[in-house]
């Protein structure tokens, strides 16, 4: 082992919560959430090195940059802060002793810029908010698999039966799913879950 405790991994999982916290606040808006979160299609209005998009209803003049950021610390209710921390608090001790702090918080926000760029360029024209870890934490799937392929984890087959497989088969299959998704809703772009940043963020955490 490189490290002692695994303090990245546990100040995102308080820094996704407390920010879950300040959506539920009461002061809280659409227009502010709007203002954190990824929009398709205000980045490709102002690009990469613009500013804020000049959008009415953003409470901040947030840099459309800075959202492929931000958008990972916000979530859509507390059942999806709660997966995808979950996941997060499971696999990614792991990889952040076997690169150490730096290296590992690296890995995490590039795999999740890498899921919104891919998000992005799949619908330039979309208007629907981006929100959620999970491109980062799919990222982190990737990497374990890459490291840990042979390590077992524990899964409950139809939610019952308790079995413990090798990680590339858990993971694996679970990457196959997220393609298969994506794949079955691409003619719907209302569809509620972003399915190529899941397999965006896979690839990279993988690759890196």
């Amino acid at each position: 082992k490189r490290i002692r405790f695994q303090y990245v991994t546990v100040t995102l999982i308080a820094l996704n919560v407390l920010a879950c916290l300040l959506e539920m606040a009461p002061a809280a808006t659409n227009s502010f959430l709007s203002s954190f979160a990824l929009v398709p299609q205000e980045l490709f209005q102002v690009g990469l090195a613009g500013g804020a998009a000049p959008i009415s209803g953003d409470a901040l003049p947030v840099p459309e940059r800075m959202t492929l950021f931000s958008y990972m610390f916000l979530h859509a209710d507390g059942m999806h802060l709660i997966g995808n921390m979950l996941f997060l608090w499971v696999f990614a001790d792991n990889i952040e002793d076997a690169y150490g702090h730096a290296a590992f918080a690296f890995l995490y926000l590039m795999s999740g810029v890498v899921a919104a760029l891919l998000y992005v360029l799949m619908a330039p024209a979309s208007d629907i908010p981006l929100v959620g870890a999970s491109g980062a934490v799919s990222g982190i799937l990737g990497a374990y698999v890459v490291l840990f392929p042979h390590a077992r984890v524990w899964i409950l087959l139809f939610l019952r039966i308790p079995l413990r497989i090798g990680a590339a088969w858990v993971l694996g299959g679970w990457f196959l799913l997220q393609i298969f998704s994506w794949w079955m809703d691409s003619g719907n772009p209302e569809a509620g879950v972003a399915w190529a940043a899941h397999v965006g963020g896979f690839i990279a955490g993988a690759a890196l």
